[in-house]
């Protein structure tokens, strides 16, 4: 099929203004801080208003990105899930178009074609371009998106990937902290030895602390964080319950240990002094992990993550952007940045136009499409993915759930009206039961508490199947709780956003439009645990 990608024309003079102001003068360097399962959490979001986990959390690095450039408010993942979200970042396509790389782990059958072969990506543009490229810790792609291993930075050491069991089991936790982030230091040290004089580089650092597991407690005994505080302020489609408050205040912290560490390297572009010639950008590439509705769910508390853009006189300071935005925007704006456009015939649009001092969110696409396939690959029988695309607009959310038939976060396997695993095997091992959500205390706690009649709705919620459309009103429902695709009042606004969202696939020929191609070989193929 032609492929029917419609050209985007929006802002094009101000970007080829932007392209040349480039050209003619130095050009920046670029540090993408992007933490993995880090969704919407920073001091920055908290709202008196409205009530949410950000309210007891402190991430003054993020703050300070925030305040001294742009905040946006709404902005979503391709998909979430790592492999697919962290390919579209990088290459600024919907994940559907990414070939093996649309699915975890970048599943397909060998000898077939992979469209992924003929992407180039955003970090081989840099380099090509001129840039110095570098990356640390999680990659989740093949390491031809980088260049290949001589461009990945991690001899310094891993141990701010296990942040706080590292820090819980130290005998001199302080001594414990400063080598955490002796090793992020190093491993950016390490990169930076190899740049040429004056040669503008690009690094993305990836930790993945904010993945399960980490240790129980730690958010209190580390970072002061009492889940007591959390009472109240937790979404809607969770149980206000002791111990998934603990959990969420362990995780609250985890996202702080994040911050801390994009803190000492920013310092390191300060103390080089190029801090203001760095276009300085943190997020995350999806949802909360091991929460029902998070990681691996379209909603908002899967797909919505944090985002902060600094980058002195081409962003406005204090910038807030209120209409949602696509992570897969970002290999577009940061190649503008930096004078150059991308090959891969991005979906994505580039934001500086629109973060520019005068500039507003009426110069920007104004919704995000986001979606997912398979992600563990013996979450259900025969290995099948759960597909699933959404559409999220300022006011409203719409999800196609293709397959109702299927379990959207896996099969219930060893949990049965009769029997369970063991609290510690729910706690610590994926596989055991409903396994696209992570194991921890919070599903162990479900599933224990799933006969309590007080429970029928989060469990809903949790694990339950799905109907083949959902729309949530996003003005009196942020949470996303009351599905009102059956409601004869909203069918107006369900068609047209339907519409809108078939559309949008049919216009990117979307491989689960054509015959359900994600079914089948060279998408699906039959992998072991």
């Amino acid at each position: 099929m032609t492929r029917l990608h419609q050209k985007r024309s929006m802002g094009f003079l101000l970007f080829a203004a932007l392209v040349a102001a480039c050209t003619a003068q130095e050009r920046p360097n670029i540090l993408l801080l992007f933490g993995d399962d880090l969704g919407r959490y920073a001091s920055a979001y908290a709202n008196p208003q409205k009530p949410s986990p950000n309210d007891i959390i402190h991430t003054p690095v993020f703050d300070r990105m925030a305040r001294e450039g742009a905040l946006f408010d709404s902005a979503f993942v391709s998909a979430p899930s790592c492999t697919p979200s962290r390919a579209a970042l990088n290459t600024g396509r919907h994940f559907f178009r990414n070939g093996s790389h649309a699915q975890l782990h970048f599943p397909w059958q060998r000898g077939a074609p992979d469209p992924f072969d003929k992407i180039k990506g955003m970090p081989l543009v840099l380099r090509d371009g001129g840039y110095h490229i570098g990356l640390s810790l999680k990659l989740h792609m093949r390491n031809s998106i980088i260049g290949g291993n001589q461009n990945l930075y991690n001899k310094a050491g891993q141990n701010v990937n296990h942040y706080s069991g590292f820090l819980t089991n130290a005998n001199d936790q302080q001594a414990a902290k400063q080598q955490i982030f002796a090793e992020v230091r190093g491993n950016f040290r390490d990169f930076l030895a190899k740049r040429e004089k004056g040669q503008p580089f690009f690094y993305s650092f990836n930790p993945t602390n904010t993945h399960r597991i980490w240790a129980q407690g730690s958010g209190k005994a580390l970072w002061g964080l009492n889940p007591d505080d959390l009472k109240g302020r937790m979404p809607m489609v969770l149980p206000d319950s002791p111990e998934i408050r603990e959990d969420m205040a362990d995780y609250l912290g985890e996202v702080m240990a994040f911050d801390a560490a994009c803190g000492e390297l920013i310092k390191m572009v300060g103390e080089m002094g190029e801090l203001d010639k760095t276009v300085i950008l943190i997020s995350g590439d999806h949802g909360i992990p091991g929460f029902p509705r998070g990681k691996c769910n379209v909603h908002d508390f899967g797909a919505a993550v944090c985002l902060a853009i600094r980058w002195p006189e081409k962003i406005a300071a204090g910038r807030v952007v209120k209409v949602p935005v696509s992570l897969i925007d970002l290999a577009p704006t940061l190649l503008a940045a930096a004078g150059l456009e991308s090959p891969d015939d991005p979906d994505g649009q580039n934001l500086l136009p629109a973060l520019a001092p005068g500039g507003d969110d009426s110069k920007l696409r104004g919704w995000a499409l986001i979606g997912r396939e398979r992600h563990f690959n013996a979450a259900r029988d025969g290995n099948l993915p759960y597909p699933v695309r959404a559409l999220r607009t300022p006011d409203f959310l719409y999800v196609k759930n293709f397959k109702p038939d299927r379990w959207p976060m896996g099969a219930p396997l060893q949990v049965t009206d009769a029997s369970e695993p063991s609290l510690d095997e729910l706690a610590n091992d994926t596989y055991v039961a409903f396994p696209d959500i992570d194991s921890s205390p919070t599903k162990a706690w479900l599933v224990r508490h799933r006969k309590d009649s007080a429970m029928q709705a989060f469990l809903e919620f949790a694990w339950a199947k799905r109907p083949a459309e959902e729309l949530y009103d996003l003005t009196k429902d942020p949470d996303q709780a009351n599905n009102l695709a059956a409601d004869p009042i909203h069918a107006g606004t369900l068609a047209r956003l339907r519409t809108q969202l078939t559309d949008e696939l049919k216009a990117n020929d979307d491989p689960r439009l054509a015959e359900d191609a994600f079914d089948r070989p060279p998408f699906h193929i039959m992998e072991k645990k």
